[in-house]
This record gives C-alpha cells, structure tokens and sequence, in this order.
C-alpha cells in the first residue's frame, strides 16, 4: 500500500535519563513542565487526530485536549473543528464509559475488534465504535480507515509504550518528538518507552532539531529517512530534500494558528538551520500584531548577527511577499537582508491582495534558491479558504 493512503504519524513521549515513561507510584510521574506543556499543546492544535492506547486511558485518564482557546479559534476559523479527533485501539472493547477521554474534548472514535465493538456499545462508550473483524486490531487497516473515512492527514500519537513500539515496528512512523527528563527511575519493573522488537527501523534516524525547554530537552527525529518504503520524493525536479518535506509541511501547520483576517493571508513559516536545527517558527498575525507576517514574525526573533543564518532556510506556506504597504520592507526583503539564501514555499501568491508580486522573483534575482513543492499547495491554502471563494 503506497504510504501516501495513511496519515503522517508523529509518535510524542516524555522519557527519563535512562528510559522509562513513569514510575510504579500511585501518582502520574510529571516529567516535563509547564513550557513543554505548551509545546505539545502547539502539537496538539496542528495534528488532524490524537490517539493513545487502551492501557493509558485505564493508567493515566487523560483529557487529551487543546488548552489555548486563542489555538482553538484559529482551528474553528480555519473550518477545522476546536480539538482534533480523539483515537483509541482496543482489542476487548474493556474499557470505562466514566473515563475523561470519552467526555472531553470533539469526536472519539473506538477501533476494536467485533466482540470488542459488541462490549463498548453495551457499556455505552459515547465514541464512534469502528469493528475491524475477528482477530487482532491491523494498525496499517486503522491508519488507512482514518485516512480515508476520517480526513486524518496528520496523527499525533501519544502513548503509550506498546503502541510506539508497535507502530515503529511495522515501518508505520514518520517522525519522533523525544523529550528528555534530567532524572533517573531506576526501577526495572516502571513502564519504558520502547519494548523488544526486530522490526525496528534500520540504522540510524536523522535528527530534525534539539531543543532546550526549560530544564529537558526535545529530539526530533526523522524516523523514515533513508527508508527504502518511502525514498526522498522530486528531489530531482524541484532540489528537495527529504528534511524539505517535514519542515514545509509544519510551516502549512503553523498557517492555521493564524487569527483569521478578511484582508490578510494566513501563513506559517519556520527558519531551519543548515545542520536541521529549528532556529525559530512565526505565524501571521502572530503576539496580536494584525500587520505582522509570518516570515517577518520568525525572522524577528533571531539576532541578526547569527552567523546560522547564511546557511538557513526559511519554510513559508505562501511565497514571501515581494510589496506590501504595512511595513517598509517586504518579507522577501528581509530575508534577503537577513543573509538567507534558500527558500522552500508551497504555493505562489495570487492577485487578492498585491497583484502582479513575485517574491520568488526578487530572491532569485538576487542569488538566493528557491524551491516550490507544489503537492502542499491544498494544504497551505486550507486556512485562507474564505479568501479564495
């Protein structure tokens, strides 16, 4: 089955020093705090779906919702709903209808087998129960059903251990947010991260970016790079890489936490360094600033002495604006001034608002590369709907 049918899958979990999800106390064991918190609420509002096992629905009780109200709005004005759809794989439908997963938040959806779809709707879960036969829940058969029935484009996958080992065994990731703790468990029989398994992804994975968040530490990693499933796409035609893919398409994420706007385009954009370490992101209209864009708004928030940035890439959603009567330099502008010199932007601005602007046509002119990835052009557009009726 080609890997364009299932949804990007971002599997996300907090571990300690040497690699354990919690502790055997009674109590949660909190290992990252209120930043990090914030940043996979950011996650949150970005992913189309949530899924979490059986095992940490009865273990932990999670909500699993989009705390900010302002990322809330921006997914409502974006014709998305508030919270993303919440998923859960159960093979015995075993599970408690009072639990806060069912009662928060949008719609949930049940994948189980069909005497575990016969349990749920006996015990009156309030999900959507989907039967998937006999035998064990196929995870490749959910990925696709959420696909292709759900509109599940993006799939944030939160735990817990079992489900991340499964699903990096069957080759069915495509990226790993690791965060690390700066404390030890120490306890053999606490729950880890990842379990035995040969079907693990060959090699080494490629790491997107290191992050400091207060006192832990974020890995992203590229877990299917140099996969033999899923080889680098148009490198040939348009001089993308494989890391090109993964930073546009959160740029396009980015897009739709704009506040939205009758006179403006919603845009996301995200400065990359050369070694692939995310130097900053920005929005539209981003800290209240309506004239704000979103590659002024990223650029904005580096110094501009870091000598990182000759070598960077600027990921934007639109093409960087080449005239605008908001502000005296252009974004293309800026990142020219800047000293980028590598641009990846998914779709080229139309005539709404500048007629006849050609961004990609200052930068060019001006020695800086510019790559198109056209096959992102939908998903940039999708917040700017309501302008382009």
């Amino acid at each position: 089955m080609s890997p364009r049918s299932l949804p990007h899958v971002l599997l996300s979990a907090a571990v300690s020093l040497d690699g354990y999800l919690d502790d055997t106390g009674p109590d949660r064991l909190l290992l990252s705090g209120p930043a990090d918190f914030e940043r996979v609420d950011e996650v949150r509002a970005a992913s189309d779906a949530i899924l979490i096992g059986a095992g940490t629905i009865r273990a932990d009780n999670p909500r699993l919702l989009v705390n900010s109200a302002e990322r809330r709005a921006a997914r409502v004005a974006a014709g998305r709903p508030a919270y993303p759809l919440k998923v859960t794989v159960s093979g015995s439908g075993d599970l408690d209808p009072a639990a806060h997963f069912w009662h928060t938040g949008g719609d949930k959806v049940l994948y189980t087998t069909d005497r575990g779809a016969e349990r749920a709707r006996r015990a009156g879960l309030a999900a959507d129960v989907v039967p998937l036969g006999t035998d064990a829940v196929d995870w490749r058969t959910v990925l696709t059903h959420l696909h292709d029935e759900r509109g599940v484009r993006r799939l944030m996958v939160e735990g817990g251990g079992t489900v991340h080992t499964q699903l990096l065994n069957q080759g069915l990731a495509d990226e790993l947010h690791l965060v690390l703790a700066p404390l030890f468990v120490g306890d053999p029989t606490a729950p880890r991260l990842f379990g035995p398994g040969a079907g693990y992804p060959p090699g080494r994975l490629r790491l997107l970016e290191t992050r400091r968040i207060d006192d832990v530490v974020l890995m992203r990693y590229d877990v299917r790079h140099g996969s033999p499933e899923e080889p680098p796409r148009d490198r040939a035609r348009y001089g993308a890489t494989p890391a090109d893919h993964h930073w546009l398409r959160l740029a396009c994420d980015l897009a739709a936490l704009c506040p939205p706007s009758r006179t403006a385009f919603s845009v996301g954009a995200v400065v990359v360094a050369e070694e692939g370490t995310e130097l900053a992101r920005g929005y539209s209209r981003e800290g209240g600033d309506p004239a704000v864009h979103a590659e002024e708004a990223a650029l904005a928030k580096l110094d501009t002495a870091d000598p990182r940035l000759p070598g960077a890439t600027v990921y934007s959603s639109l093409e960087p604006c080449a005239r605008r009567a908001s502000r005296p330099r252009p974004c293309a502008r800026l990142i020219l001034d800047a000293g980028v010199r590598r641009v990846v932007t998914a779709w080229r601005e139309p005539d709404t608002f500048v007629p006849g602007a050609d961004g990609n046509g200052l930068l060019t002119a001006e020695g800086a590369t510019v790559v198109v990835l056209p096959e992102y052009e939908r998903r940039a557009k999708a917040p700017n709907a309501h302008l382009l009726a």
